[in-house]
């Protein structure tokens, strides 16, 4: 059987540089995992590159930096015994070949040297175990044990090894399966799919930020709702996301209905997906709902509600990072507020008045263009005529939006009227009558009563100074 040779994938000069370190020290190496992947699927060729080498990979690291011109630096991680360094665009990563053995309650393994077939065992999927060879007598054939190759042809997730094995060895590896199946739209073969089910509680022994690291990158995917269809399938959901799960079901009481919050939320994500790449914006219709599951009620004469959800997710969403150890910081603020106001828009749209679109602008900021991506993302109704309906009244918001913002210029509001100059006209020191004045300078330019600009706020000043007892000194 002819070895199938892919010198074409290894035309970047640092192979051959990696090639001839290898010869001087007298072992072998191997590109492997997603660099070979991505250029089999026709990808395009991946920044990173993982060389295997059959000895030491750190040893190997440094004499490729001594063949590369300017001598990149070589960064040592002693402890995983890797080394990494940065040559014409791309970042090596150099290890050495190894075995591995795992304690029940870690997904760090045990470590020792091993052989390249060793190696490929221990890799998560059959299509990551491909490896090309990087020495002179074989540069460029392909190394496949597992008939990765094939799998690739047959868009299929499948592990070298055992499947409960490999998942209870390292648990973060159920997530990466189900994250490349959402990439490559791949499906996972139905034993692995199983045994991530059965050890679905081993998630817990991974740390919350490698979760999210993988969450991040699901929903950075083309259509998110495969990765979150498969952590509901398979059972990992509820350690994720209990929120998401507590929103499924339809309940049904005197004849009336609600729609099932959980499918709804990801019809809304993939309908985000396909106009954004914002992944906070993504995160925002993923847990723009949470809040319906503890506010939902049945009135017997309304039906359905869900009061106040909003504000009650909004509240959720701060839990939420934090339990995940996810950044508490602007990115879960913008989160926040767009969990906060996802229901403005959809209020105005029946009736879109001028004060209603400056509040709204007011409120949104910079962000009222992501509210509005959000709000459109939110209908998902099969029924053709209200889709439009919905649509049309939301470009009726939008338009309102453009005509109000020319006009008033209220997006990053400033008052016109500073702190100091009311302190200046009345002759006050800091106090309570400041603030008095300038909420009720806001509040009159947000409800049109005057316009938003100097002259205007400035008599209107004057006049809420006089009503409250203040006389002007200038």
């Amino acid at each position: 059987m002819v070895t199938p040779n892919y010198k074409s994938a290894l035309k970047n000069p640092v192979f051959n540089t990696v090639a001839k370190a290898s010869g001087k020290l007298k072992l072998e190496s191997y590109v492997i995992g997603g660099f070979v992947r991505d250029h089999i699927l026709k990808r395009g060729d991946a920044k990173d590159i993982d060389i295997v080498a059959v000895g030491s990979g750190i040893n190997l690291a440094k004499e490729v930096s001594n063949l590369l011109p300017g001598k990149p630096k070589v960064s040592v991680f002693k402890t995983y015994g890797t080394a990494m360094l940065k040559s014409g665009g791309v970042e090596l990563e150099f290890v050495g070949a190894r075995k591995e053995s795992y304690h029940e309650d870690s997904r760090n393994p045990a470590v020792e040297g091993g052989t390249l077939e060793d190696d490929q065992n221990r890799r998560d999927f059959t299509i990551n175990a491909l490896a090309l060879s990087l020495n002179n007598n074989s540069f460029g054939d392909l190394l496949d044990p597992f008939n990765g190759i094939q799998d690739l042809k047959d868009k299929i997730i499948r592990t070298p090894l055992n499947p409960d094995i490999t998942y209870s060895d390292d648990p973060l590896r159920m997530l990466r399966a189900i994250r490349f199946a959402t990439q490559l739209h791949f499906t996972i073969e139905k034993e692995s799919l199983n045994a991530i089910t059965r050890n679905a509680d081993r998630i817990n022994i991974i740390s919350k930020e490698r979760v999210v690291v993988e969450i991040n990158k699901i929903l950075s995917a083309d259509v998110p709702s495969i990765g979150f269809g498969l952590l509901h399938k398979t059972g990992l959901l509820p350690f994720i996301f209990p929120e998401l799960v507590a929103l499924e079901g339809i309940e049904e009481k005197e004849g009336q209905r609600h729609k099932d919050n959980f499918w709804h939320t990801l019809e809304v994500v993939d309908n985000i997906a396909k106009t954004t790449d914002n992944l906070w914006l993504r995160w925002a219709a993923l847990l723009h709902d949470i809040g319906k599951a503890p506010t939902k009620r049945f009135d017997k004469k309304v039906g359905w509600t869900f009061h106040a959800h909003e504000f009650i997710g909004s509240k959720m969403v701060y839990k939420l990072f934090k339990r995940l150890k996810m950044p508490l910081n602007d990115k879960m603020k913008f989160v926040q507020k767009m969990v906060m106001m996802s229901s403005r828009p959809i209020v105005l749209a029946s009736d879109v008045t001028d004060s209603a679109v400056r509040r709204l602008v007011f409120d949104a900021g910079e962000y009222v263009e992501d509210l509005m991506t959000l709000c459109e993302a939110d209908i998902t109704t099969k029924n053709p005529k209200r889709f439009k309906r919905y649509h049309n009244n939301f470009q009726k918001v939008r338009d309102k939006i453009v005509e109000v913002e020319e006009r008033d210029h209220v997006r990053n509001f400033q008052p016109p009227v500073s702190g100091e100059e009311i302190m200046k006209t009345f002759g006050l020191r800091p106090c309570r009558e400041i603030g008095t004045i300038k909420a009720a300078i806001k509040e009159a330019i947000l409800d049109g009563i005057i316009p938003n600009e100097y002259e205007a706020a400035r008599q209107f000043m004057l006049t809420k100074g006089s009503e409250i007892g203040l006389k002007s000194v200038l």
